[in-house]
């Protein structure tokens, strides 16, 4: 009879403890990432935007913007928006870096996609072997039954 190897030695307590707190923690991520509010403003404080997960949260134009030409008051707008969008990417990140580590938050891939591709890449050569393994394992047993 073959053995289990490591499985059979499994804690299954420590197994689903270790789980529920991370179903805890990430119920405890999405509170927090709904809550999450990207905030920036021009130096001169005549545009102000606040930025959330559903969008352009709230923008405010000081009276003096409107003295700035359609074009101007546009880029203006445009680029903080953009601050505030990447304020609120921050946030998300430094969120999600407390509940996965450092180490293993999924954010930093947003920024080097080439990183994912060389996780993902490394999970499909692990499953291939896996799946190589598993096949060799089963003609072994069809040609031990003679099938």
């Amino acid at each position: 009879m073959q053995e289990f190897g490591d499985f059979a030695n499994i804690d299954i307590d420590k197994l689903l403890k270790t789980a529920d707190g991370q179903f805890a923690q990430m119920e405890e991520l999405q509170k927090t990432m709904a809550d999450l509010v990207g905030r920036a403003q021009d130096e001169d404080g005549l545009v102000v935007v606040e930025y959330s997960a559903e969008g352009l949260h709230e923008l405010e134009l000081h009276p003096k913007a409107m003295r700035l030409s359609s074009g101007e008051l546009a880029e203006m707008i445009k680029e903080v928006v953009r601050e505030a969008a990447a304020d609120l990417q921050k946030q998300v990140s430094e969120a999600m870096g407390e509940v996965f580590g450092e180490e293993d938050n999924p954010m930093k891939f947003i920024n080097d996609p080439e990183a994912a591709l060389d996780q993902v890449r490394s999970a499909e050569a692990s499953y291939n072997r896996t799946f190589e393994d598993v096949m060799g394992e089963l003609d072994r047993i069809r040609r031990r039954l003679d099938l």
